[in-house]
């Protein structure tokens, strides 16, 4: 029995794959410009203007500087796993993107559908989920292998703060699986389209403002970000978990918390802001081509998703760290507990107002 291979599906997979993959990369990039331009503004000061006009080859020198240093691998070190901590850093950080819906499907003349997402698989939460909790190996492997005790300490909170924010996580997404019945994203996409039906708001995060409350913060935590950066506390830890690092292995690090806050955000807009979603797009889709159409929600999604990597910004620059006990009493004691009161509560509203 031959097995016939649809080579125009490879095709098209392959390069939307190239195409987020590299957006991903050159999105992380300038966040780190965007990042040092934020705080900047935020602390009365211009920030990178020396490289480029407006300091927009600022990232460009940074990474060939990256590129350019010595590679230093320690004698102490366990080789192998040395190098595999950020290069599986890298690997899950990008894995992630696989699933989110990019835009709405784009039907050619002949009738072909191409989909702007690389796996609509049934049990996309599930995957997230999955590779969001490789992603923390990265981390333990970089602060192990480094047989440096400062980097092990960061590696072992890294670890244990994942944990205790990723069950809060999981738990928040229940209450939005049980509104919306299904672990597909691009099913959760179609089911908020447009923004206003049968007298309500559409969007889920008008039906879980809770569950995105608590979604956001363990988001923060989970990226390493201010104030829940205890990972890579240069007070306490000297550097973190990669303090051995040096070159682009250090540069795979750095890129991936950075890739990772792109696709979290692209995450938080799709799962409870519409993705691709907007007010009147029906209308839209009415008076312009397809092909500008798609461009339109692809462009939407984005800008939603820039929005939310500002948002990131803003509080780092803002808050000041938590304590580790702060952090582990927020996660375990407050946020867990208000995880299942928000389950159970959109667990009544379902039983006693629409399943009568």
């Amino acid at each position: 029995m031959l097995l016939m291979i649809d080579w125009a599906f490879v095709v098209e997979k392959l390069i939307l794959i190239s195409i987020i993959l590299l957006g991903s990369l050159g999105v992380a990039m300038y966040a780190t410009w965007g990042e040092r331009k934020v705080a900047a503004v935020m602390q009365d000061r211009r920030g990178p203007s020396r490289a480029g006009p407006f300091g927009l080859f600022q990232p460009l020198a940074d990474g060939l500087k990256l590129f350019m240093k010595e590679e230093i691998v320690p004698d102490s070190s366990t080789r192998f796993l040395f190098i595999l901590g950020p290069g599986l850093a890298m690997l899950t950080a990008s894995m992630t993107s696989a699933i989110v819906p990019w835009g709405p499907d784009y039907v050619t003349d002949s009738g072909r559908v191409i989909a702007l997402q690389v796996a609509d698989i049934n049990i996309g939460i599930l995957y997230l989920f999955g590779v969001v909790s490789l992603g923390v190996y990265g981390v333990m492997l970089g602060g192990w292998a480094s047989n440096n005790k400062f980097s092990l300490l960061s590696s072992i909170r890294a670890a244990s703060q994942a944990i205790s924010y990723e069950l809060a996580m999981g738990l928040a997404l229940i209450a939005l699986l049980m509104l919306t019945g299904t672990l597909s994203l691009r099913t959760i996409v179609e089911q908020q389209h447009g923004f206003w039906n049968d007298g309500y708001f559409t969007w889920n995060f008008f039906k879980q403002p809770l569950g995105f409350i608590i979604f956001f913060v363990c988001a923060t935590a989970e990226l390493n970000r201010a104030p829940f950066d205890l990972a890579e506390a240069e007070s306490e830890l000297n550097m973190g978990f990669h303090q051995e690092y040096s070159s682009m292995k250090l540069g795979f690090y750095l890129f991936s918390e950075y890739v990772n806050m792109f696709i979290s955000s692209a995450f938080m807009a799709t799962l409870f802001f519409g993705g691709y979603n907007f007010p009147f797009m029906d209308s839209v889709q009415a008076g312009v081509p397809q092909w500008v159409f798609v461009a339109i929600c692809v462009g939407v999604l984005m800008a939603k998703t820039i929005g939310f990597i500002l948002l990131f910004m803003f509080i780092r620059w803002t808050l000041p760290r938590f304590r580790y006990d702060q952090l582990m009493n927020l996660g375990w004691k407050k946020l867990i507990p208000l995880a299942l009161i928000n389950m159970l509560i959109t667990g009544a509203v379902l039983l006693f107002f629409f399943n009568k």
